[in-house]
């Protein structure tokens, strides 16, 4: 029902999904790849008291989902199963349905991502960030006009959280 009801809200502002996956999944798949643009913001900088856009730090790499929630539903992990997130500095990219590039900034333990190149281009989303136990996690604000204040989902229809694990270096 929350992806039906918010569905159309998402579609509009996150990112384009193929013709051929059927319109309940396509919320949950822009909310992966929101998800990993919020990752990327995390590279910018943690402990910084202003905004700044960071150079490299140990999140440069390739990331991806474990686990995804919205508005208090948690995502099968097929809608997410073959998207990756892409630090490398302030940079992002996110390898989904579609490719989305942009930039991340940080100020303390919360980001902000502008998207410059793909379905986000000129967007900007809010979210909040931790990094523990090799684990990230980013609870995003879709709607980019506040930033989360938990890592929180229920009765929020437009914020995302998603559970990050770096891919293995080869």
């Amino acid at each position: 029902m929350l992806l039906k009801k918010y569905g159309n809200i998402l579609q509009q502002s996150v990112f384009l999904i193929p013709k051929i996956l059927p319109v309940r999944h396509i919320p949950a798949l822009r909310l992966s790849s929101v998800l990993f643009i919020s990752l990327l913001l995390l590279n910018a900088g943690c402990n910084s008291s202003k905004k700044t856009m960071m150079t490299a730090n140990k999140f440069n790499g390739t990331w991806l989902p474990i686990q995804q929630v919205m508005g208090g539903t948690t995502l099968p992990g097929s809608l997410y199963k073959d998207q990756k997130l892409i630090i490398q500095d302030s940079t992002y990219t996110v390898i989904a349905e579609s490719v989305d590039k942009g930039v991340v900034v940080y100020t303390g333990n919360k980001m902000d991502i502008y998207g410059k190149e793909g379905v986000n281009t000129g967007k900007h989303f809010t979210a909040l960030f931790k990094y523990e136990n090799d684990l990230l996690t980013i609870c995003y604000n879709l709607a980019g006009n506040s930033y989360p204040t938990a890592f929180e989902t229920s009765g929020k229809p437009l914020y995302f959280l998603s559970v990050f694990k770096k891919q293995a270096e080869n």
